[in-house]
């Protein structure tokens, strides 16, 4: 069963798979209140960083520094080294990852820095980018700069 904080992220996933683009999602919780969601749009907008989280952040839009101390990241797959930059710069305390069975990114790296990371495993993201990655292998391996 999907958690409730996973949720706004997995129904932003499903939506930039409808747009035909990777099926990821965030959401920025400030004080448990739900901010702002994004997905990743580099396919829809042509964009180098548009990745889940750099979107979300973006939809937040410019808050106050100190209200990042009291946010939690919410996103469907572990977040890639651009993103744990982001996610750093911004000194977020703790990241809720729906799964990094498919990909595992900067985990450690948030880990060393004393975010922390909590890995739900929830099946509904595993089989997404499960799904994903098998039909659009090429396009996966560009998000993640393997090519």
């Amino acid at each position: 069963m999907t958690s409730e904080l996973l949720l706004p992220a997995l129904n932003a996933a499903r939506k930039g798979k409808e747009e035909g683009g990777i099926p990821i999602g965030a959401a920025l919780f400030i004080d448990g209140t739900i901010v702002a969601t994004g997905h990743n749009r580099r396919q829809q907008l042509g964009s180098v960083i548009r990745h889940a989280e750099m979107d979300c952040l973006e939809h937040a839009g410019r808050l106050p520094a100190g209200s990042y101390s009291q946010a939690t990241m919410v996103t469907t797959l572990s977040p890639c080294e651009m993103c744990t930059g982001a996610i750093l710069l911004y000194r977020i305390p703790r990241v809720v990852i729906g799964e990094n069975r498919n990909y595992r990114g900067a985990e450690d790296l948030l880990l060393q820095h004393g975010i922390q990371v909590d890995v739900l495993d929830d099946p509904a993201c595993v089989l997404l980018m499960e799904e994903f990655m098998t039909d659009y292998p090429t396009l996966w391996n560009e998000d993640i700069g393997m090519l």
